[in-house]
């Protein structure tokens, strides 16, 4: 079977009415997470993973993890899409990853071409959407093909690559993002010894034994961590909203933006494989891009409609770009695809090289989701622009209960313990804090995700050297990552000490 019959399959899968509805309710959170400022795709796809476990139920285990991916991934890129709204009419940016739209955004809808800005930022993203998807199709089995070819010290090595992707780029100082790298490692080893049994860090706390619920760190730490935020620092936007008028774009704005379109989805699909970088160097990348190769670089920066076409393009197609190296080789590049493992790994699918062997239907339904929720959110979009503009009105007074009501049910339900609320505050107090101080909190996640896998393969590669730690070098491989991981940390801080700007990526 070649890729296109499995992508059949996964159309087949993906177009089952449930599934449908799934990735509609998916694509239209997202949006709205996207344009509520405050939620970010991650805090949004953390809160909506105990939801979805409730609402999967009553479905068979392998149709359950199927719709609830469905659905959270319709939440991550969904928020991609709405970020661009707050950006253009708000000038404040929805989360991180619109940030570069703003400069272009904001100054076409003070020109009164709101709408216009914000269709071709769906049209943009509607098609990075269609790059990502061919891009997944045929990549996504020669990549899994090869990943199963890995022997367990370079598996090791590739996850302390992606450790190192991520928190080389995390953040304002490097030293705080490994700091906060490590604290996710050692939180991963409370609990049971998966090989010898014994209890680690337990203190004799029978709710220790099965380790930190993943689910409450993540929803502590990013949902109560914004709301503390809000609440603490009274953190509310008093902005003035742009009006929104005319919204289909003219012939001549479609003219212009095709070339940034083509361009951004395609910078933004390769930046999005690369592990570490997410979609928020991908729009910076597209926007430096299209500033280069203008030939009137002086309009950017005015509402020049290129500069919110390439980023808004590059932030889509990145989201699509770094669910490769997730589902080919179990790597999640960015927080919101370290939460999306988490998600899976939780209905006991182990995102990796097996994946499209063992759950072909969950790897393929998800894609074929993918493209179903694109032209949902294009759809979507369009009409329902000046529906969304009004949700950023919201007060925090009416967010803030719904954020509180929904991590503290989602919590509970999972494992019904008392223990588990405690720690869901203390998380989000911890993430309050360490966010304050700049901590980026997307090293922790992925430091808890990866920590079990990381410590199996240590163990299995040590196995079978008779405990000698020299075959992580000996293995090429294995010493290819391992360079290439150090170099990612070191390379932008000698370019720190040169004075020069790196591009921080704040997932």
């Amino acid at each position: 079977m070649g890729a296109i019959d499995y992508l059949l399959d996964g159309f087949a899968t993906a177009l089952q009415w449930q599934n449908i509805i799934f990735a509609f309710v998916g694509v239209l959170i997202g949006t709205v997470v996207g344009v509520l400022p405050g939620i970010g795709p991650i805090s949004g796809v953390a809160l909506l993973i105990p939801v979805t476990a409730s609402l999967t139920s009553g479905l068979p285990p392998e149709a359950a993890a199927t719709s609830a991916i469905i659905l959270l991934a319709g939440v991550y890129y969904g928020a991609m899409y709405g970020g661009s709204t707050t950006s253009i009419l708000l000038n404040t940016p929805g989360e991180s990853s619109s940030v570069v739209t703003v400069l272009d955004g904001y100054p076409m809808a003070k020109q009164g071409r709101a709408g216009v800005a914000l269709s071709i930022a769906a049209i943009g993203s509607f098609f990075a959407g269609l790059v990502s998807l061919v891009g997944l199709v045929f990549l996504a089995e020669p990549l899994s093909e090869v990943a199963l070819k890995l022997s367990p010290a370079d598996e090791f090595s590739l996850m302390i690559l992606g450790l190192c992707a991520l928190s080389g780029l995390a953040g304002k100082s490097v030293t705080k993002a490994l700091m906060m790298t490590v604290f996710g490692l050692l939180i991963a080893t409370i609990g049971l010894d998966n090989v010898s049994g014994v209890a680690r860090f337990t203190f004799d706390m029978p709710e220790l034994y099965s380790g930190l619920e993943f689910l409450t760190i993540a929803v502590g730490v990013f949902a109560l961590g914004e709301v503390f935020k809000t609440i603490l620092e009274r953190d509310i936007n008093e902005g003035e909203i742009a009006k929104i008028s005319r919204i289909l774009p003219t012939k001549q704005d479609l003219k212009e933006s095709a070339g940034p379109i083509l361009r951004g989805s395609l910078v933004g699909f390769f930046k999005g494989i690369v592990p570490g970088s997410g979609a928020t160097l991908a729009s910076f990348l597209a926007y430096l891009l299209e500033k280069k190769i203008s030939k009137t670089p002086e309009k950017f920066g005015k509402g020049a409609i290129a500069g919110v076409a390439a980023p808004e393009s590059a932030n889509n197609a990145a989201s699509g770009g770094a669910m490769i190296p997730l589902l080919t080789l179990g790597i999640p590049g960015t927080g919101t695809t370290a939460v999306l493992m988490g998600a899976l790994i939780m209905y006991n699918v182990q995102p990796g090289p097996l994946l499209f062997e063992d759950h072909p239907s969950i790897a393929w339904g998800l894609i074929a989701s993918m493209f179903i929720g694109n032209v949902m959110l294009l759809i979507l979009n369009m009409p329902l622009v000046k529906v969304f503009a009004k949700l950023i009105e919201t007060p925090p007074k009416y967010l803030i209960p719904m954020i509180v009501a929904i991590s503290v049910f989602g919590v509970y339900a999972v494992r019904v313990s008392v223990f588990d609320l405690v720690l869901l505050l203390l998380c989000g107090l911890v993430g309050y804090f360490l966010a304050k101080n700049d901590f980026p909190m997307a090293p922790l996640v992925l430091g808890l995700v990866l920590g079990p896998m990381i410590e199996n393969n240590l163990r299995r590669a040590l196995t079978t050297s008779n405990g000698d730690f020299s075959i992580f070098i000996q293995k090429p491989v294995s010493l290819v990552f391992l360079i290439i991981a150090v170099l990612w940390i070191t390379v932008p801080l000698i370019m720190k000490m040169r004075g020069k700007k790196v591009i921080v990526n704040e997932e």
